[in-house]
């Protein structure tokens, strides 16, 4: 489960006295990258990997050579794709953007921007024209329909739902310098391929018309990321190979169909590493606490998991050990949701070993609430990074 390169690098921070840290195992990362590119083809989808999973500098320059472009939802995130890429194709998607989002967007030559309402439509055709500007767009569409077994379903605020995008109509129509180009809808999160595919088929069965309806002739598809990441069997990998061919059969000519992927690319590249503090019974019940917590891994406690573990001995003399026994693993936080995995079986487990968190290349540091209680940050460690 552990790598050799990875479970040597954790015994050195640890002896090192580094630990916490984010070790990104990069050679991995682009093996699954070029992997899930080549079970796409042929007459793939487009892939353009979401920045918000892991926008780490070393991760993007890691996935662009096999991604047609990046995918970002702030303004932030914009800058900081175009730092890390300077060339890299750009869409920006997101609710609540600001017109110094908009004007940024247009200034930095992002490729194609996600209208998210007719108020934001207007405001981008109002800046547009201010500055002489012409900017192509997709709009963002959210379909009610039967999302079972998502992790997440995208409604409410995001996009436009049938009746509101209707009104897109006029203010395209007397703002020839934004150019309509499709349709962008992610709907839901965590499906397996068979939902994702029918999910698209919805989508494309919506828009298709509706596009045509608009005048638009070669239209795009950006039918979302949300592939399925499975924390309880991380070798359960999405089947992308299925996906790519059902995929490839629902396209028309002349359409170009286009994902956004951004866990299913980058989560297994990642381990985050820390160090048991204290081992102790309560209530019956086996608990180790450790270095760090949840503030710097925030995934478990929010998807309400176990995050997949490996023990590597590394423990000293004299501190408390179990053995044989069911362990939840927690952090230093002042909170009972501070958990990371709850009754995990181990042989043995001392005060001094090192805990190895799998699957941790995404929604891991970058969305973590880092300051709650001050706690000294974690190391970063990139393998396999180009010198």
């Amino acid at each position: 489960m552990i790598t050799s390169t990875v479970a040597v690098r954790s015994a050195s921070l640890a002896a090192e006295g580094r630990l916490p840290a984010f070790i990104y195992d990069l050679e991995a990362l682009r093996l699954h990258a070029a992997a899930v590119r080549k079970s796409l083809a042929p007459g793939a989808p487009e892939i353009f990997y979401a920045a918000k999973a892991n926008p780490d500098a070393p991760i993007l320059r890691s996935v662009a050579p096999y991604v047609d472009g990046i995918e970002v939802a702030s303004g932030g995130e914009l800058e900081h794709v175009r730092a890390a890429l300077p060339d890299a194709r750009i869409a920006f998607g997101g609710p609540g953007k600001t017109d110094q989002e908009l004007q940024l967007a247009v200034h930095l030559g992002v490729e194609r921007i996600h209208v998210e309402s007719p108020y934001e439509l207007t405001r981008l055709a109002q800046l547009t024209q201010a500055a002489g500007q012409s900017v192509d767009i997709l709009l963002r569409l959210n379909l009610a329909g039967e999302r079972s077994g998502a992790a997440l379903a995208m409604t409410g605020p995001f996009g436009m739902d049938p009746t509101l995008i209707e009104e897109c109509r006029s203010i395209l129509a007397a703002a020839p310098w934004v150019r309509l180009r499709g349709i962008h809808a992610h709907l839901a999160s965590g499906l397996d391929a068979a939902a994702m595919v029918q999910q698209s088929s919805e989508i494309l069965a919506w828009a298709r018309p509706w596009l045509a309806g608009a005048g638009v002739t070669e239209p795009e598809f950006n039918i979302g990321g949300g592939m399925a990441v499975d924390y309880t069997d991380p070798a359960r990998l999405f089947d992308w190979s299925t996906y790519g061919k059902a995929i490839a059969e629902l396209a028309a000519p002349g359409e170009v169909l286009r994902i956004e992927p951004g866990r299913a690319i980058s989560a297994y590249c990642g381990w985050y590493v820390t160090q048991v503090l204290d081992v102790k019974r309560s209530h019956g019940e086996w608990f180790a606490v450790l270095r760090g917590g949840t503030m710097q891994l925030r995934t478990p406690v929010t998807k309400q998991h176990s995050q997949p573990l490996v023990v590597l001995p590394f423990a000293g003399e004299g501190g408390p050990a179990v053995e044989s026994e069911a362990v939840t693993f927690v952090g230093q936080l002042c909170t009972p949701k501070d958990v990371f995995a709850r009754n995990v079986p181990v042989d043995r487990l001392a005060v001094g070993d090192v805990v190895a968190f799998a699957m941790a290349g995404a929604y891991g540091w970058n969305i973590s609430h880092h300051d709650f209680l001050m706690h000294p940050k974690p190391d970063f460690v990139y393998l396999g990074e180009p010198s």
